[in-house]
């Protein structure tokens, strides 16, 4: 009865005491509102599938291939099993530790170191009396009583470190779709600066086609001919070099969908494209919704549980032993009544002296918790700093594009005026040659800024985070790690 309540009330300590700091999130400083939020932004716009609001179902599908096949977020997901099985290690530390072992041993020692009388006449003169059959089979358990909290910090820092890795998995996601999305609307403005740039020349061809028949009529000088030529050949030039920027653009979209170099589909071009929403949010959304903030927070908790474990290294560790079985000189008679066998105990370890070593792992502990959480502030305030530059982004992309578009118009009257004036031998050729750089230059930059346009939202996107991220893990139906086992 004794026993029995020594060991009830050990059981019971062994969940009264935790070493070491709990854990408390930082105060953090966040902006009460944001400098330059759209007025006709949407809530929890977040929270859908914004690529799709794109309308392109090529991008959709471009989107679903990488999710399923990028082996970045392959290895994220393998990189959630290994730390699913230090979980399960770690966590084992709580619960008894039981093991079987076998024995057997049969031989003869040497009648040398026999002494005299114990056997080694009788092996000398040719008997086996002294043989050795030896046999045990048993199980031995060794439980040592977290009094001090010591394996249970331990346990909370892999649990964290797991939930770190789930974080990770979802930045990938996150990061992953963003690209696309990102990576397909460059390709587009590539598309279209080459349309654009082919156009040009087709039309500088024609251009350079009358220069030379006005030149050999006598109707021109051969300055004005050599300056067609100059600039159809200058144009014709861009043409291989965007040719070979879509070429690069597609292997890298094709490198994000886990696919082998190649060609990449098209769907609407960037003029059919819609522009998604803008999203709305408060600081404290950025907080609960990015992974990175997250993936951060639990590198925290995880350092913090390990000041814990380090302290606990100053107390004592008690653990309770046992054994049973069956133990018998010879084989036969292994598994009589007599040859039972059982022991129970405990050992208590406690450090004295360890020139300073526990000391150094604390302070080592301490200050791992330190860097965490800076860390920790810092991804916050880098979210808020990428979401207010994707705010301003997307605001100012926007008024450029008008500006822009303007600038195209006014550009192309230009060139159909100078045209008109150059035929009626009112103006010289430089000046149609000016409106023809102009209007490119301008159409191109036009093109630019609606790249730029559609890329700031997706970043804005891509800063807010989201739940759309575990919607598409379900879709894809991603593979889960399996639970920590309580069994071998």
């Amino acid at each position: 009865m004794n026993k029995l309540m020594v060991l009830s009330l050990t059981a019971l300590l062994t969940g009264c005491f935790k070493i070491g700091p709990d854990y408390i999130r930082p105060e953090v400083d966040t902006p009460k509102q944001w400098r330059f939020a759209e007025s006709d932004a949407r809530k929890n716009a977040t929270e859908l599938k914004w690529w799709e609001q794109l309308g392109d179902p090529v991008l959709n599908r471009l989107v679903d291939q990488s999710v399923r096949g990028n082996l970045d977020l392959k290895i994220a997901v393998a990189n959630i099993e290994q730390f699913m099985g230090q979980y399960g290690s770690t966590r084992a530390n709580l619960f008894p530790q039981i093991a079987g072992a076998a024995t057997y041993v049969h031989g003869l020692p040497s009648s040398a170191g026999l002494p005299s009388g114990a056997g080694g006449d009788s092996l000398s003169s040719g008997t086996n009396s002294s043989e050795i059959d030896y046999a045990q089979l048993g199980a031995g358990m060794n439980w040592e009583l977290d009094v001090w909290g010591r394996l249970r910090r331990a346990n909370e820092a892999a649990r964290a470190d797991l939930l770190g890795q789930e974080a990770i998995k979802r930045a990938v996601i996150l990061t992953l779709v963003s690209e696309v999305a990102q990576t397909y609307i460059t390709l587009r403005e590539l598309d279209k600066n080459l349309e654009i740039t082919q156009n040009i020349v087709k039309s500088l061809g024609e251009e350079l086609r009358i220069a030379k028949s006005r030149f050999n009529e006598g109707y021109s000088s051969e300055l004005e001919l050599e300056q067609a030529d100059s600039e159809y050949q200058r144009r014709s030039a861009y043409i291989p070099m965007y040719e070979q920027q879509i070429a690069i653009t597609e292997n890298a979209l094709n490198v994000l969908l886990g696919h082998n170099p190649g060609p990449i589909p098209r769907g609407l071009t960037l003029d059919e494209l819609k522009f998604p929403v803008v999203p709305a949010g408060l600081p404290s959304d950025l907080l609960a919704q990015r992974p990175d903030i997250q993936q951060a927070e639990q590198q925290l908790i995880a350092a913090n549980a390990r000041i814990g474990v380090a302290r606990a290294q100053y107390f004592p560790q008690i653990a309770l032993t046992g054994s049973v079985g069956q133990m018998s000189m010879q084989v036969a008679t292994l598994f009589t009544p007599g040859a039972n066998f059982w022991s129970v105990g405990s050992t208590l370890l406690t450090p004295i002296f360890t020139a300073g070593k526990i000391a150094g792992q604390v302070q080592s502990a301490e200050a791992v918790q330190k860097a965490a959480v800076a860390n920790y502030r810092r991804s916050i305030i880098s979210g808020f700093r990428e979401f207010e530059n994707a705010l301003v982004s997307t605001n100012k992309t926007k008024v450029q594009k008008e500006i822009q578009g303007k600038r195209v118009n006014a550009v192309q009257n230009y060139f159909n005026l100078s045209r008109i004036r150059y035929d009626e031998g009112y103006t010289d050729y430089i000046t149609v040659l000016d409106s023809i750089r102009q209007l490119f230059d301008a159409q191109i930059e036009l093109v630019q800024v609606q790249s730029a346009n559609f890329t700031a939202t997706i970043s804005l996107y891509r800063a807010m985070g989201g739940g759309w991220i575990i919607q598409e893990e379900k879709a894809a139906n991603l593979p889960k790690p399996k639970d920590a086992a309580f069994f071998p």
